[in-house]
């Protein structure tokens, strides 16, 4: 299986603008920038992207979990915050940490830290991602 998308730049790194544009048609043309980056200006940028892609892989991995342990979950919600820090001239994602509150029925706290534990590991965007990885779950 492979996914795809396109992104398009014109202009310079500062002031320069860009647009993303995902296979499925989720992104159309989305604009993304240094503002959009480092200013918190209205559109996207590549980190809260990974943020999405980490919280949607997870919480899919961890329902998959639950669906083999014999569980139903309620209500998976996850946040992942992803860190951008500098790195020499350049920047680098550093961490990438997993909020997870969750309503499962008749799962214990020990049951529930181990297959949230094993979500974690085996999810695909975990395993891409070269970075400092928590995970913060609890039954709620």
């Amino acid at each position: 299986m492979i996914r795809k998308a396109k992104a398009v730049w014109q202009g310079t790194g500062r002031d320069g603008t860009g647009h993303l544009t995902s296979e499925s048609g989720v992104l159309a043309e989305t604009p993304y920038s240094f503002k959009t980056r480092f200013e918190n200006e209205k559109g996207t940028n590549p980190e809260e992207l990974i943020a999405a892609a980490h919280a949607g892989c997870f919480t899919m991995a961890l329902a998959f979990g639950l669906q083999l342990a014999g569980f139903t979950p309620t209500e998976l919600s996850t946040e992942a915050a992803v860190s951008l820090e500098p790195d020499g001239k350049g920047f680098k994602i550093s961490k990438s940490a997993l909020t997870l509150r969750a309503k499962v029925p008749n799962l214990d706290d020990a049951g529930f830290a181990r297959i949230a534990g094993e979500a974690e590991k085996n999810c695909p965007v975990s395993k891409v991602l070269n970075a400092e990885i928590s995970l913060d779950a609890k039954l709620v």
